[in-house]
Formats: structure tokens, C-alpha cells, sequence
């Protein structure tokens, strides 16, 4: 499109807190984030709106995390922090350029008495999540290889696929329960003319890699690299994969048919999967 608009970057994310001095003693001093600007003011348009403060800590590359402080107000209970997926779902990463700085801001959290949730390799990053006073979750990532066009086509896939889904679910059409879904209808996507029973998709990017090797290495396996990112790898019976033999943490292994497949799960722990004929 022409004359497209571009964004330069995130500038600031904001929330609310009902501990102030916490809050700027946790990120100011227990961080080392500079405290950069703060705004005071009698109300806000609305009548009934509080006054407050709102104020900016400068998180790295001309980019700030905020907060608003809304003087003499009760905190919503629908604000209260639960431990709950959907809660944590909504949280903050801020991106180091290298592993060894990773490892020194989790010196720097144990340090200052943080408690570390864990620190976890997902597909191409690695982070480590703590809280804020609030109860926020917070990540530090590294990212270990650049994102690309391939992961960007891989990406229109998978949520073409999971649209498609839910407009059918919307509709009344078709139910949507599992990832499984997904991954059957991207494995047409990415090989419409195929007809095979069982066959799995395996995108061409590094850590994916395990999965390519396991299947040279297999004895009645057929493995094809197509030329749209993908090696297709197929067999008579059932394709079997080990989690130890495969070197993946939790979520590689949690996510190692991304690319999508034919057939159906017929065993999926968390040392061991088996895709076998058939659909469920």
C-alpha cells in the first residue's frame, strides 16, 4: 500500500497501581530503571474521574513502562492478581542482546530478593518472569535468531487455519477444541494437491531441526524438503518421537507439530509422541 503508515516502536505501556511507594522503589531501585517524567492532575475530562499521578520509567531504547495512581480510590477486585494463565497472559517482556546478559538481570532479580518464576527456552527465545509488586508478570528475553520471512508465512498459515476455525465455530458450523485442528487444516494449507494418511510438516528454521534428524535417522521414513519452507516427513505406520532423543525443553516439545500434520495424536506425554493413521 502506498504512503503505509510505519510505527517506530513501542513508547510506553501503562497500568494501575495501588501501591505507589512499592512500585517506584521496585523499578527505580530494585531494577535500576531512571524514573523519566510524571504527570499529576486534577481529574481527567470525565466528572467523575479521579485525581492521579502518572508516571514513566525508561525500560531501554526510547521506551518506557508506566503506571497510573489514582489518589483516594479502592482497588477493583477485578484487578486483583490471580494466578491464572489469562492473567498472566497479559504482561510485559523487555529483550537483552545476549544470553550473558540474560544470566546477569537474574543475578540482579536474586539480588534484590525477587523471586524468579522460571526461566524457559520457548522456540526462539529465552526469558526469564518474575512479578512486580502488583502482581504483573514481567519477562526478560533473548531472542536467538532473527525472525523472517519464512516465520512470517508460517505464521499467516497457522492463524489462517485458526480463523477459518472460529468463523465455523461462530456460525454454528463446526466445533473448535483443540490445537489439533489447526494443525490438520495448515497441513492442507501447506500441501494442497497431497493425499497421504499420515504425514508431518516440519518448518526448515534451527529449532525445529531435531525433528529432521530424528526422521534421517529412522528406518522406514521417507523425508522430502518442499520448496516452500517445509521438509514433509512421512512413513507406512506411525511416526514415533522421544523428548530425550530430541533434546527439546517443555515448550518445543509442547509445540513440535507446529507445522502441522495428517493423521491423528495417538500418544502424547511428556516423553514420548506418536502420530498414527486415521483422523480423531
Amino acid at each position: 500500500m502506498a504512503n503505509q503508515p510505519v510505527l517506530k516502536g513501542v513508547h510506553h505501556s501503562a497500568r494501575p497501581t495501588w501501591k505507589l511507594r512499592e512500585t517506584v522503589e521496585f523499578y527505580r531501585d530494585k531494577l535500576g530503571l531512571p524514573l523519566v517524567h510524571a504527570i499529576s492532575a486534577r481529574g481527567w475530562g470525565p466528572s467523575n474521574h479521579p485525581d492521579f499521578l502518572h508516571f514513566f520509567f525508561d525500560s531501554g531504547q526510547h521506551s518506557t513502562i508506566a503506571f497510573f495512581y489514582y489518589i483516594n480510590t479502592e482497588q477493583p477486585d477485578y484487578t486483583q492478581p490471580v494466578a491464572d494463565y489469562r492473567y498472566e497472559a497479559t504482561h510485559t517482556a523487555w529483550r537483552v542482546d545476549s544470553r550473558e546478559e540474560l544470566l546477569a538481570w537474574r543475578e540482579r532479580l536474586e539480588s534484590q530478593g525477587i523471586a524468579l518464576i522460571f526461566q524457559i527456552r520457548h522456540e526462539l527465545i529465552e526469558s526469564i518472569y518474575f512479578n512486580d509488586p502488583n502482581g504483573y508478570y514481567l519477562e526478560i528475553t533473548i531472542q536467538e535468531r532473527p525472525m523472517d520471512a519464512l516465520d512470517a508465512e508460517d505464521a499467516t498459515r497457522t492463524l489462517e487455519a485458526a480463523m477459518a476455525l472460529e468463523d465455523g465455530l461462530q456460525a454454528g458450523d463446526d466445533a473448535f477444541t483443540s490445537i489439533d485442528q489447526v494443525w490438520r487444516a495448515k497441513a492442507r494449507a501447506i500441501d494442497p494437491g497431497a493425499d497421504d494418511e499420515l504425514a508431518l510438516y516440519v518448518l526448515d528454521a534451527p529449532e525445529f531441526s531435531p525433528l529432521v534428524q530424528a526422521a534421517q535417522q529412522a528406518s522406514g521414513v521417507h523425508l522430502e524438503k518442499l520448496g516452500n519452507g517445509y521438509w514433509k516427513i512421512t512413513t507406512e505406520d506411525a511416526l514415533v518421537f522421544e523428548r530425550k532423543q530430541l533434546g527439546f525443553v517443555p515448550a518445543l516439545w509442547n509445540a513440535a507439530l507446529t507445522g502441522g500434520f495428517v493423521g491423528q495424536v495417538s500418544e502424547f506425554d511428556r516423553y514420548r509422541l506418536q502420530i498414527s493413521r486415521g483422523e480423531q
